[in-house]
C-alpha cells in the first residue's frame, strides 16, 4: 500500500515508473490488448522537485558545504532552519511561536489514550501481526561460520544503529505505514528509531505509541529526509533535543520525499525510489466480479496516479467488472470517489486468450500488489514470477496486506518487482564477512593461489602482500631490497 501523493501519471502522457499505453477510452476499465502494454521503466526522480528539494537540503545546513553539491558533508542541521522551513511549507503553524517541529512520547501516549477500546485493539492487532511476521524474518538469517583452508571464515548479521522511518500526511493519514515501518525496524534490532510524518493525525501519533518510536517529527517532504539523514542539532533556546543522523531511512511519501532520498542515498541508506501504486487482478469465470471491482476501486482511491488492472481470460468477467466498478465507485464518499474516478482514467483491462498469456502479462508488468482470483489459484500463483506482493485467492485481499496481515505493506512499484522486493527487516540488517587464519601452513595453496591470481590482474602490490604470507615464496620486494644493497 505505497501511497504515492504527486506523482505525475496519465495514459495521454509520458509515464514515470509505469506502462506505457497506446489508445484511448471512456470506460471505467480502458479495454487494451497485449500489444498495447509496454513497460518502460523511467527515472522516478521529478527534476522541478529534485531542485527544490537540493535547495531545501542546503537551508537545512546553511554551514555545511551542501551548497557546492557535496551531499556527503557530515553537519547536522539547524534547529532553526528547520522551523523556518516547516513553518513556511506548511508542516508547522506559521504563527504559532511555540510550535515545535518534534512530538514529544507523551503526546503520542495521550493519543492512543483517547481512542476508543476498539481501536486501540486494532492498532494493538496489527503491531502484533506485523511484528511476529517480521521477527520471522529475522529468524531466517543467522552468523554462518565455515572452515577454509587455515582458519575460518563466515558472516555476522546485525542491525544498523538508527532508522528513519517516513509515513504520508498527506490526503489520507496513513497509521499502517507507521506500523509497517518503525515495527520492522524494531524487529530488526535496530536500537533507535526515528519517524516523521507532516500534520500527523491523532491516529498517526497512536500508531507511533504503539511501534514504540524514539522520537517522532511533524515536518514532511524533503526536509524531514534531509532531517532523518543527516541528524538535527540539539537546541537549548527551542527546548528540543539532539536527533541522530539515521543509517537507513525507509517509507512511502510524494515526489519531494523521493527526490530527496536519491540525494541523500550513498550517505545513508534508503529502501527504495517509488512510483505511482498499482494492483493488477488475473480473474476467470470463476471469480466474484463484486469483490475484484472492490479491489480495483480500493486501489484507485490511494491517489489520482494509482493505477487498476483487470487481466482475464474470460470477456463477460471484465463486462460485469467494469459494470460493478462504475456501480460500487459512485457509493463512495468524497474525496474518495473523485480520486477513485480519476484513477480509474488510466486503468485498464486486458483480455487474453489463455492463463499462459495472463501470466505472462503480469510478468511483463510486475505489479505492485498481485491478486490471483482464479480457480486452481494456487497452481496459478506458483507460475507468476515478478510482482511486489502476491495476495493468492478470493479472501486474499490486498487490503489484508494493506492492514497488516503480517506481510510489509511497502512495495516495489512500476515493473522494479522483477528484480527487488518489499520493506522488510533485510533493509535494516547488515550482513558482514569476516575470515581468520589459524594455521599457516595449512593456508599456503590459497596463498600460491593469490599470487598467481594477482599477477595475472597485473596488480604487484597484491602478489607481494600475499608473498609475504608464503613458507616458500621470497616476496619480490625483498629480493628488489636485497639488490638494491
Amino acid at each position: 500500500m505505497i501511497l504515492h501523493l504527486l506523482f505525475l501519471l496519465t495514459i495521454t502522457t509520458t509515464p514515470i515508473n509505469s506502462f506505457s499505453i497506446n489508445s484511448s477510452s471512456s470506460t471505467m476499465l480502458t479495454p487494451r490488448t497485449s500489444a498495447d502494454i509496454s513497460l518502460e521503466i523511467k527515472d522516478p526522480v521529478d527534476p522541478t522537485a529534485l531542485t527544490q528539494s537540493k535547495a531545501i537540503l542546503s537551508e537545512l545546513r546553511p554551514n555545511s558545504s551542501t551548497n557546492n553539491d557535496d551531499s556527503l558533508s557530515s553537519s547536522s542541521c539547524n534547529p532553526k532552519a528547520l522551523l523556518s522551513i516547516a513553518k513556511r511549507l506548511g508542516d508547522i503553524p506559521a504563527q504559532d511561536d511555540s510550535a515545535s517541529y518534534l512530538v514529544s512520547k507523551e503526546q503520542c501516549q495521550e493519543a492512543f489514550d483517547n481512542l476508543s477500546t476498539e481501536e486501540k485493539q486494532t492498532l494493538l492487532n496489527i503491531h502484533q501481526r506485523v511484528k511476529v511476521f517480521a521477527e520471522a524474518q529475522r529468524k531466517s538469517v543467522v552468523d554462518v561460520s565455515i572452515e577454509i583452508p587455515g582458519g575460518r571464515a563466515g558472516h555476522t548479521v546485525s542491525p544498523c544503529r538508527a532508522a528513519g522511518c517516513y509515513a504520508p500526511g498527506g490526503r489520507y493519514p496513513l497509521p499502517s505505514s507507521v506500523l509497517m515501518t518503525v515495527v520492522t525496524a524494531r524487529a530488526a534490532g535496530c536500537p533507535y528509531v526515528v519517524l516523521a510524518s507532516p500534520r500527523p493525525a491523532p491516529i498517526t501519533l497512536a500508531a507511533a505509541h504503539v511501534a514504540g518510536a524514539d522520537i517522532v517529527l511533524c515536518v514532511g517532504g524533503a526536509q524531514a529526509i534531509g532531517c532523518m539523514a543527516y541528524g538535527i542539532e540539539a537546541c537549548d533556546e527551542l527546548g528540543a533535543a539532539e536527533v541522530p543522523a539515521c543509517d537507513v531511512i525507509v517509507g512511502p511519501g510524494n515526489k519531494w520525499v523521493t527526490a530527496a532520498k536519491s540525494l541523500v542515498n550513498g550517505y545513508c541508506g534508503i529502501d527504495m525510489l517509488a512510483g505511482p501504486s498499482e494492483v493488477l487482478v488475473i480473474a476467470d469465470h470463476t471469480a466474484d466480479v463484486e469483490i475484484v471491482a472492490a479491489d480495483l476501486i480500493a486501489q484507485a482511491e490511494h491517489d489520482v496516479v494509482a493505477r487498476a488492472i483487470l487481466v482475464s481470460t474470460d470477456v463477460n468477467v471484465i463486462a460485469k467488472v467494469n459494470a460493478e466498478v462504475e456501480r460500487q465507485v459512485d457509493c463512495l464518499p468524497e474525496p474518495n470517489r473523485s480520486t477513485a474516478k480519476e484513477a480509474l482514467t488510466q486503468s485498464f483491462s486486458i483480455v487474453c486468450k489463455d492463463m499462459d498469456e495472463c501470466i505472462a502479462m503480469s510478468d511483463k508488468l510486475a505489479p505492485e500488489h498481485l491478486e490471483i482470483q482464479t480457480e486452481n489459484s494456487q497452481e496459478v500463483a506458483d507460475r507468476c514470477a515478478n510482482y511486489g506482493g502476491l495476495f493468492i485467492g478470493t479472501h486474499a485481499a490486498e487490503v489484508l496486506g494493506d492492514y497488516g496481515a503480517g506481510p510489509n505493506h511497502t512495495l516495489p512499484t512500476g515493473g522494479t518487482g522483477r528484480y527487488t522486493g518489499g520493506l522488510s527487516v533485510f533493509n535494516f540488517l547488515r550482513i558482514r564477512t569476516w575470515m581468520r587464519i589459524d594455521n599457516k601452513k595449512e593456508s599456503q595453496d590459497m596463498v600460491e593461489d593469490s599470487v598467481r591470481m594477482a599477477r595475472l590482474e597485473g596488480l604487484e602490490g597484491h602478489a607481494r602482500a600475499a608473498e609475504a604470507r608464503s613458507l616458500t615464496l621470497t616476496p619480490a620486494y625483498k629480493k628488489a631490497n636485497n639488490g638494491s644493497n
